[in-house]
């Protein structure tokens, strides 16, 4: 009876022995398959016309030809036109018009037009005119025109007209147009107009037109013409015109505004923010005869940027000045308030030259104030200085003397 039921267990445990056997030998031989790769010489006339087919399992260790397509290369790859490697290529890869790699790139890639990844790329890549990646990059980047990166670029990227990252770059931009970050960007960006990052930037932006970051910026925006940043600047912003909504650090140009707050310094000829307050006035004295100007008044400082004519006589030709004051105004009783200014004039003599004047002249003028505000909208004031003329082209004084001065102001206080 025993013998009789052994029987039967064994007929029941023969076919799963069979198929678990069976697995067993497969997967031992699918090891080995992948161990025996082959690792071969290929020599290309054409993509189909090759000692190697492009499908066949296996890595290329040395590719010559005019156009070649291969599963991997491992090794060295040189072709006149082109060369394509479906999926990893690792080592040189060099072809007079462009490399494609399908996926992962490791080595050196030269190519006179064109190098494309499908991936990532690890090392460095060299193209006449175009290098495009479609995920990460760890390495170098050069291209005649534009360097686009899908995802991630850790490195540097230097192109004659852009370096485009649709997510984040961490290293150095060189590019003699624009480098654009879709996201956030970390190191030193250089370009000749614009560098532009999507989220928050650290390090340093150096533009010959202007630098704009969505988000915050750690660091320093040094551009031609304008930094503008969404977030907090923690840093230096230096260029005609600087914005930012929270500055802490400083901000020098022409023109400098924030919008929420300022934990720092402005250093320019307007420094604005929505509290600041631009007024006009219009006044006579003895500088320029007739003047008008706008002034930009915080709390308690503002700048002066106005015009005034004429310098000379009014039986002379017509004489200009363009002039800027900064200064600081306190109250002093109810609607009477005090201010003292320093201020820089530029003087044209225009034709008045010719008989006998100077044809410009700068200067340095100090100035008191008393102002008397009639209502919100309009103040009168008078002023008190001294001012000295001076030559441009050689040293000492055209003339010098007390400034004597008096006006309305218009618009809301």
């Amino acid at each position: 009876m025993m013998n009789k039921w052994k029987l039967i267990y064994m007929l029941l445990f023969l076919p799963m022995a069979g198929t678990t056997f069976s697995q067993t030998v497969q997967s031992h031989t699918a090891q080995i398959s992948n161990q025996r790769k082959p690792i071969v010489v290929d020599l290309s006339l054409w993509k189909n016309v090759s000692t190697w087919r492009n499908d066949t399992v296996g890595s290329v260790c040395l590719n010559l030809g005019v156009l070649s397509g291969m599963n991997n290369l491992a090794g060295v790859g040189i072709n006149i036109l082109g060369s394509i490697v479906r999926n990893d290529a690792c080592g040189l890869q060099m072809a007079g018009l462009w490399n494609l790699t399908g996926q992962s790139m490791c080595g050196l890639q030269i190519a006179g037009i064109t190098n494309v990844n499908g991936n990532n790329m690890v090392g460095v890549s060299a193209s006449g005119l175009v290098g495009i990646n479609g995920n990460r990059i760890r390495g170098l980047q050069m291209a005649g025109l534009v360097n686009i990166n899908g995802d991630d670029n850790e490195g540097g990227s230097i192109s004659g007209l852009m370096n485009l990252s649709g997510n984040q770059t961490k290293g150095v931009q060189l590019s003699g147009m624009s480098n654009i970050t879709g996201l956030n960007f970390g190191g030193c960006a250089l370009s000749g107009l614009v560098n532009a990052v999507g989220g928050d930037a650290a390090g340093a932006q150096i533009a010959g037109v202007s630098n704009i970051t969505v988000g915050n910026m750690r660091g320093m925006q040094l551009s031609g013409l304008g930094n503008v940043t969404g977030g907090t600047v923690q840093g230096l912003q230096m260029a005609s015109i600087n914005i930012a909504s929270r500055v802490k650090g400083l901000q020098i140009g022409l023109f400098n505004y924030y919008k929420e707050q300022l934990d720092g310094f402005q250093l320019g000829l307007v420094n604005a923010n929505p509290q600041t307050r631009v007024q006009m006035m219009v006044y006579g004295g003895n500088s320029a005869k007739l003047n008008i100007a706008a002034r930009f008044k915080n709390r308690l400082f503002y700048t002066i940027l106005g015009a005034g004519m004429p310098y000379l006589k009014f039986s002379d030709k017509f004489s200009g000045s363009l002039f800027y004051r900064a200064g600081m105004e306190l109250p002093l009783y109810k609607r009477l308030f005090v201010s003292g200014d320093l201020g820089y004039q530029h003087t044209e003599t225009f034709k008045n030259r010719h008989i006998g004047f100077p044809s410009r002249l700068y200067s340095l003028q100090g100035r008191i104030n008393l102002e008397y505000r009639l209502a919100d909208g309009v103040g009168l004031f008078v002023t008190g200085g001294y001012g000295w003329d001076r030559y441009y082209t050689q040293g000492g004084n055209y003339d010098k003397g007390i400034i004597i001065e008096g006006g309305i102001v218009l618009f809301k206080y």
